[in-house]
């Protein structure tokens, strides 16, 4: 008889052992002739080196099971333990699961495009409207890029700038003072990765959440790095940014063209930077429109009526000042040169 300790070290032990321990029981029902002790993320196992030796190999695929879909169920044991495919392996097109296990997939077409430009390139830009998915999906995709282990980090930033208001000073610590201005990417990743589990990949720095500022005199090697909010960046910001580029590295930059948060007198860094950097090859840019819109039905109605304001806005200012006549002030004029496309 021979003594074995399993460590659990990429999983939430709580979704592994089940509620009340239920999947714990079932996996010790299947094997009656080994002495399972489960405690904390350690399972220590007792008994024949052979029947040993097939359960560690069924205990690892199944802890690689609870990390890819953040999820456990009976069936799930009995199929992995049986040689079978479970029912989550038969979906196709999932990104990654939530915490729930619900998948999470590309739910329209230009997001579908922006998961295929990830395959295929290295840096990729997602402009496009509030709610298209283009945050959401590139923080699924770097979490799945983590998850089969192709990086070893995710470094998320954003440009602290103020939405409108003047919030003047902030107390607390320098963590406490930035934290509001990241907190949507703390929300897409506590959808995607157990609480636990992701407060210990944020105290080991493999998941770094930091404003752009902090980004300065770095090298970003083997991680998925996603600079969001870049509409709110200045030219030597996103520059600053985009050389922070390192080995077995990949760049999602994301950012809408009608939501720039910049004083008058600043050009916004992401306008330059499409204008510039499009047609470099293993540069991608995937513009999103108003049907990719996922959020409240609401937020799809408000999107076309604040198009069809800067329309009449746009159209009227220019005839006012002799740029375009009477019969042009049909045609559409976008003020961010993007267009919904």
């Amino acid at each position: 008889m021979i003594e074995k300790h399993i460590v659990l070290e990429d999983i939430d032990p709580v979704i592994f052992y089940g509620v009340n321990n239920a999947n714990i029981q079932i996996i010790k029902a299947l094997y009656p002739k080994l002495r399972i002790v489960a405690r904390g993320n350690i399972i220590k196992v007792m008994g024949d080196e052979e029947e040993m030796c097939a359960f560690e190999e069924h205990i690892i695929a199944i802890e690689k099971h609870c990390a890819k879909y953040n999820s456990l169920k009976e069936e799930d044991i009995i199929c992995i333990i049986k040689g079978k495919k479970t029912e989550k392996e038969c979906t196709e097109g999932v990104i990654v699961y939530s915490v729930n296990g619900k998948p999470i997939t590309a739910r329209s077409e230009n997001q579908q495009k922006l998961v295929k430009a990830y395959e295929e390139n290295d840096m990729i830009f997602a402009i496009g409207p509030a709610g298209s998915g283009k945050t959401y999906t590139s923080i699924a995709l770097a979490v799945k890029a983590l998850k089969n282990k192709e990086i070893r980090k995710i470094i998320l930033s954003r440009p602290a700038v103020e939405a409108g208001e003047k919030l003047g000073f902030l107390p607390g610590d320098m963590k406490e003072k930035i934290d509001p201005y990241l907190q949507p990417l703390y929300d897409a990743l506590q959808d995607m990765i157990p609480a636990v589990k992701l407060q210990e990949m944020i105290e080991q720095n493999v998941i770094q959440i930091a404003p752009l500022a902090f980004m300065r005199g770095r090298t970003l090697n083997d991680a998925v790095v996603i600079l969001d909010e870049a509409q709110n960046t200045t030219p030597a910001q996103i520059k600053m940014f985009l050389t922070r580029m390192g080995m077995n590295t990949k760049m999602i930059v994301t950012g809408d063209m009608t939501q720039i948060d910049l004083p008058n007198s600043q050009r916004s860094g992401l306008i330059e930077s499409t204008n510039i950097l499009k047609g470099i090859k293993g540069i991608a840019f995937i513009e999103m429109n108003k049907k990719d819109i996922v959020r409240h039905k609401l937020v799809t109605r408000i999107v076309e009526a604040y198009e069809k304001h800067e329309k009449k806005v746009t159209t009227a200012r220019k005839k006012k000042s002799g740029q375009i006549t009477t019969e042009e002030t049909t045609v559409y004029m976008d003020p961010t040169g993007w267009g919904d496309n």
